[in-house]
């Protein structure tokens, strides 16, 4: 990879500078989707879903997820 000049560099700090890309609002990262995913539960079935997705090593969506599948799969 080609390094940047002095000029380059300048002119790419000036662009960003002025620029400045937009921040995503509202949606929230991974982690508030995690959260507001076990919200909408009660607290039990928020924490049995918690402690099988941690010993699983998945995210709580991932343990849901894989948990209707077997049921979808013993159901056919």
């Amino acid at each position: 990879m080609a390094r940047m000049t002095e000029e380059e560099a300048d002119a790419l700090d000036e662009l960003w500078t002025k620029n400045t890309p937009p921040l995503k609002g509202g949606a929230g990262g991974f982690f508030t989707r995690q959260r507001d995913l076990l919200n909408l539960l009660d607290n039990v079935t928020a924490a049995y879903i918690r402690s099988q997705a941690e010993t699983n090593h998945q995210t709580p969506a991932e343990f849901i997820g894989a948990m209707v599948r077997d049921r979808l799969a013993a159901s056919a």
